[in-house]
């Protein structure tokens, strides 16, 4: 199993998944209203978060005895979150990682 990243690929998948998030069609080139690489990282940010956030008041309000709160409910919700978070902290490391390379270079 290999863990090398071509870039090229790399970065028409991500201008997909942006041109997706948006409802555009996946052609849309950046210079004509694509979004950028650091609003779709902060959105993504923000959906970790909201995860989290969600398993957090689930749990509190668990443990407080709310008889609308199930077990699997809560179960779900820490587990999404947990995924979540565990993605885009693999997600960080590779950026590091590829920060790292590019200032390793020999210009």
């Amino acid at each position: 199993m290999s863990n090398s990243i071509n870039p090229d690929t790399l970065l028409m998948q991500m201008r997909a998944m942006a041109a997706q998030a948006q409802g555009k069609s996946a052609e849309t080139s950046p210079a004509e209203g694509g979004a950028d690489f650091s609003a779709m990282l902060k959105q993504s940010i923000d959906k970790v978060n909201e995860a989290q956030m969600n398993s957090a008041k689930l749990a509190d309000a668990f443990q407080a005895g709310d008889p609308n709160v199930e077990v699997s409910e809560l179960m779900v919700a820490l587990q999404k979150s947990n995924v979540s978070f565990q993605a885009m902290l693999q997600v960080r490391n590779k950026l590091v990682n590829a920060y790292q390379e590019i200032m390793n270079m020999q210009v």
